[in-house]
């Protein structure tokens, strides 16, 4: 069942169209800027997902890699889950390439053979985003550095919220769980409360309580150079890389199901719904529906708390298997809460709902990590879905929005005439001016079937993003990809603006299903 996945912390993926075909890129602006190799040197964590180019399968994996400032992988290990068969602990060394643009290249060779090709684009030198290029895969996610003095059992203390998803290993139905885990420093998962939503389940589950459990940073160096572990939550066993004390990449490895998420720790999360300060967000979706084509599913929207438990100014837009949905002005039933609930209250648990008269009702549960984040399920009739929620800044505007970004969308294309139907994975990175106008380069790869592959380097971007109104709902963002040998595509968005320049992305177009974003870059 194909699915698009949305992770919580990370950066969320690009877009997606039938290019059909090899080729060279056309010629995108010359890359400007003061990246370097020098810009990544560290450790850092990593976690992508995609699709295998041989089954097919839902693939995942987590790791870390040590880059030297120099263009040199000197050590890196990783964790890789493909429909259900592991491989663990793999090492290898490898070489990097940073283009003053911040946009490049990393490869990793593994130790007994085989390896790994990524394009990259970093956000900074702490962060950016990564797409596979080797033509085994397509899978994006993102990468951050790591801080190794966490690298132990007491450097994880405290609650975190989770999210991971996937799909089953016994038959690729859909898969997404949510919660807060309490650990305590010494290797013990204390308690805490999730809820999931299986596709092999008659509906989302309600809240849970979480039983006691273990986690452990490995003793060996796998844990003291990489920050590796393990931990068990729900009875599901997962490996972990540390980012540091407020975040772990996560990998469900067992015979269950293929999972991939993160766990950030909580500050600051209110216990009741008037404590939840009053305010405007904006939300991301992936997912697919166990309904009707039981395709692809991809959600972004707003909405505005009262501090009471009422919403205002709500607006959705959806992209289900190729059916383009934008809710309307006269909605009902606009209300949520934080779980004040014995045993829940203080987990940062919640929920939120609304009914659109020709739409129906939409209805998700939320974990804060803060006052203004939260990862979300979705929790809608026939949908398994999950995301992040993040505040909304109050002024937007066209001049606010200018500078530079890195982009990472993902999505699937609709089957057609002379066409199967795929995944494809982009990374890319443009400049947008103080009119909304974008320009840049992109690296794509596009699975198609199982003998054609094609991937396309430097292609060129160019388009805008139109904001409507006051910018706060919903707005028009087009981007076209030319490259040599091929026509050029445009893509249609609905967009969405998030505090700190973060764009949630859905896609507005009937032969593909896609969900990403795009953040700022910074020097």
């Amino acid at each position: 069942m194909n699915r698009i996945l949305l992770v919580a912390a990370i950066a969320f993926a690009i877009v997606s169209a039938a290019c059909g075909g090899n080729g060279t890129s056309s010629t995108p602006p010359p890359p400007t800027g003061n990246f370097s190799n020098a810009s990544l040197k560290g450790s850092y964590a990593f976690s992508m997902s995609g699709q295998d180019g041989t089954t097919g399968a839902f693939i995942a994996r987590v790791g870390s890699f040590n880059a030297d400032g120099n263009g040199n992988i000197t050590a890196a290990l990783e964790d890789v889950n493909v429909g259900g068969s592991f491989r663990q602990a793999l090492s290898f060394t490898g070489t990097y390439s940073i283009q003053s643009n911040g946009k490049g290249t990393l490869t990793l060779n593994g130790a007994l053979g085989g390896g790994l090709q990524l394009s990259i684009a970093l956000n900074s030198a702490s962060q950016g985003v990564m797409t596979q290029t080797d033509l085994a895969a397509t899978s994006s996610g993102s990468f951050s550095l790591q801080s190794t003095a966490g690298f132990s059992n007491p450097g994880i203390a405290g609650n975190y919220v989770f999210d991971v998803s996937g799909g089953a290993v016994s038959n690729g139905a859909p898969v997404s769980a949510i919660g807060q885990a309490v650990t305590d420093g010494n290797g013990n998962v204390t308690g805490g409360v999730f809820d999931t939503n299986d596709g092999n389940s008659t509906g989302p589950s309600g809240p849970q309580t979480l039983a006691a459990s273990t986690y452990a940073v490995d003793t060996t160096n796998n844990g003291t150079t990489f920050g590796r572990g393990t931990i068990n939550l729900a009875g599901l066993s997962f490996v972990f890389y540390i980012v540091d004390g407020t975040h772990l990449k996560m990998l469900e490895e067992d015979t269950n199901a293929v999972t991939l998420g993160d766990a950030l720790k909580q500050s600051g999360i209110p216990a009741t719904t008037a404590a939840w300060n009053a305010g405007s967000f904006v939300f991301a979706i992936g997912g697919s529906a166990v309904l009707g084509t039981a395709g692809p599913v991809s959600r972004a929207g707003r909405f505005t708390t009262s501090g009471s438990g009422t919403l205002s100014t709500v607006v959705l837009d959806d992209n289900d298997d190729g059916t383009v949905r934008s809710t309307g002005t006269t909605l009902s039933n606009t209300t949520y809460a934080i779980d004040a609930t014995a045993g829940i209250a203080g987990s940062g648990r919640g929920t939120l709902t609304f009914t659109d008269p020709s739409l129906g009702t939409f209805s998700f549960v939320f974990y804060l990590v803060s006052q203004t984040q939260a990862v979300m399920q979705d929790t809608s009739n026939g949908i398994i879905g999950d995301g992040t929620m993040l505040a909304q800044a109050s002024t937007i505007s066209a001049s606010s929005l200018a500078g530079n970004y890195v982009f990472n969308w993902s999505g699937v294309v609709r089957p057609s005439s002379g066409n199967v139907g795929f995944e494809e994975d982009f990374v890319g990175q443009y400049a947008q001016s103080s009119s909304a106008s974008l320009s840049g380069a992109v690296d794509f790869v596009e699975l198609g079937t199982t003998s054609n592959h094609p991937l396309f380097t430097n292609s060129a971007v160019s388009g805008s993003l139109s904001l409507v109104g006051n910018g706060n709902g919903s707005n028009n963002y087009q981007v076209t990809i030319t490259t040599s040998g091929v026509s050029p595509n445009t893509f249609n968005f609905k967009a969405y603006v998030a505090a700190g320049n973060v764009v949630f992305l859905v896609g507005a177009d009937s032969n593909q299903i896609i969900a990403g974003n795009t953040s700022p870059q910074t020097q």
